[in-house]
């Protein structure tokens, strides 16, 4: 079972958030000078590991100078106003076509409950909570900043989502990439050597930018990644040269899918199912299942938007 709190070179932490199993979604923060910098929240039902791993360290909320939102898709963001009611020094830093979902998150959990149901996503998502105008930066592509004397940037990487943003930090000589750098749970890691799969999830997917802002970060020659689902992968450059053409693979599986609508996500979903139990280092379709099951559909959905509102 992966541990609550994992604590990386450089002053990074991984903590699991509870998000619906252990092992799915992390939250990440830099601790710099006794200062904190947090990368994705999770869910509201987060707030409490992370308060119990900063006490852990010493630390109490108003060491909290940003929260960095990769994106504000629910898992990673949907935490975001109830983390900021109770760290009175923190900015929340968010691509600006995601910041006013953060001030008024209504059509966000609308748009959320048309992707999951909207009992499901009360279960996992709870009451969301609104941020402050004045305590929400919108980020600009390049935009860096100081965090307790560190350079964090702000890198715009379109492709999983339009509102999509990378964290570059510099000294560590890492990312955080939300789902640019697709999934790769640690279920699936053998000989050290993580598995990629690409987040295709709805409804922006688009795979030309996206193979776009991957090819972006890997020019930055990092030592690792740190992904949202989950944590820290190396080999970096091996890594991205898999997940690109997997990528493609995706895009092909979709492309082939016969039928419309319902029928040809169904297809889609089939399709990378097979695909997986053929490239992914794992031993019965019962526990491809378990790890990648609601991967699967939600990439399937995503793939199959892409095929009906591509250009």
């Amino acid at each position: 079972m992966q541990k609550e709190l994992t604590v990386w070179p450089d002053g990074i932490y991984a903590l699991d958030s509870g998000y619906v199993r252990p092992g799915l979604a992390a939250v990440h923060f830099i601790v710099e000078n006794g200062r904190v910098a947090v990368v994705d929240t999770a869910h509201n039902a987060a707030l409490p590991r992370f308060l119990a791993a900063l006490a852990e360290l010493g630390l109490t909320p108003d060491a909290v100078d940003y929260i960095f939102l990769t994106h504000v898709h629910l898992d990673h963001a949907g935490g975001s106003g109830a983390y900021m009611a109770c760290m009175p020094n923190a900015k929340l830093v968010v691509h600006p076509r995601g910041a006013r979902h953060m001030i008024d998150p209504t059509a966000l959990f609308a748009g959320t409950c048309g992707v999951y149901g909207e009992e499901n996503a009360r279960r996992l998502y709870g009451d969301l909570i609104p941020v402050p105008a004045d305590r929400v930066i919108e980020a600009a592509d390049g935009q860096v900043f100081s965090f307790a004397g560190r350079p964090l940037q702000c890198l715009h990487t379109p492709g999983h989502a339009k509102h999509h943003q990378c964290v570059w930090d510099e000294r560590a000589r890492a990312c955080f990439t939300g789902d640019t750098f697709g999934i790769a749970y640690r279920e699936l890691i053998t000989n050290g050597v993580s598995f990629l799969i690409p987040a295709t999830t709805p409804t922006q997917f688009d795979p030309e930018p996206l193979k776009a802002s991957i090819r972006r970060l890997l020019a930055l020659k990092p030592d690792a990644m740190y992904l949202t689902h989950f944590s820290r992968v190396d080999g970096v450059q091996a890594q991205g040269e898999q997940l690109l053409r997997r990528i493609d693979d995706f895009v092909a599986l979709a492309e082939a899918a016969p039928g419309e609508g319902t029928a040809r996500k169904d297809a889609i979903h089939a399709a990378i199912k097979r695909y997986l139990l053929d490239e992914a280092p794992i031993s019965s379709q019962e526990a491809l299942t378990f790890v990648l099951n609601v991967d699967m559909e939600l990439n399937a959905q995503g793939l199959a938007w892409w095929i009906e509102h591509r250009g």
